[in-house]
């Protein structure tokens, strides 16, 4: 992270410049190494430091904080505590948001979808155009099983169905799991 420290009405010595640098140095560890660049400003104010610390981070984001204080390292670490704050909401952020696994792909239907075919959360819309994305993963190896193998599989909890080939009857079919907590079976007539 390129770090800019600046004094307005002040003069920062090379002392202050390197504990400045140990203080924001904390926050590209909270943003594991997302953090593009950094500026550091401080001025005097009516015999009070202020220090004014934006930080910004990969995806767009702005971390801003302002903070005043009597002693300039005072004011450096209330600044630095609160876009720490801001950080860790980012990184929790960054982290619980939801991923597909594997690679993926976006393919775009030249189809409008059926009334009922999506629920209104689901649905998502390329930029422009009123049109469904289809999102490929990886392929999937279906395995010949019996139900009761399926059923093992699938309690593990690590994935939501299964598409398997049922070893009793050859055909294709799917298990997945219900929102009441039980398992349905789908198996194409043909």
């Amino acid at each position: 992270m390129k770090l800019t420290v600046t004094g307005r009405r002040v003069a920062v010595s090379d002392a202050a410049r390197e504990a400045i640098v140990r203080k924001v140095r904390r926050l590209d560890r909270v943003l594991n190494d997302s953090a593009v660049s950094a500026q550091c400003v401080i001025a005097q104010e009516r015999q009070q430091f202020v220090c004014e610390l934006t930080v910004h981070a990969r995806g767009d984001h702005t971390l801003h904080a302002v903070a005043r204080h009597d002693r300039m390292p005072s004011a450096v670490l209330a600044a630095v505590e609160k876009v720490s704050q801001q950080a860790h909401r980012l990184s929790d952020r960054w982290k619980t948001r939801r991923r597909p696994r594997g690679q993926t792909r976006v393919a775009a239907l030249g189809v409008e979808p059926r009334a009922g075919l999506l629920d209104a959360q689901d649905r998502s819309f390329d930029a422009g155009q009123n049109r469904p994305r289809v999102v490929r993963t990886r392929n999937r190896a279906v395995k010949p099983m019996s139900l009761d193998d399926a059923l093992l599989t699938l309690s593990d909890g690590s994935q939501n169905f299964l598409v398997f080939r049922n070893a009793d009857s050859d055909g294709v079919a799917i298990l997945y799991r219900r929102p009441d907590g039980d398992f349905g079976l789908i198996e194409p007539e043909g």
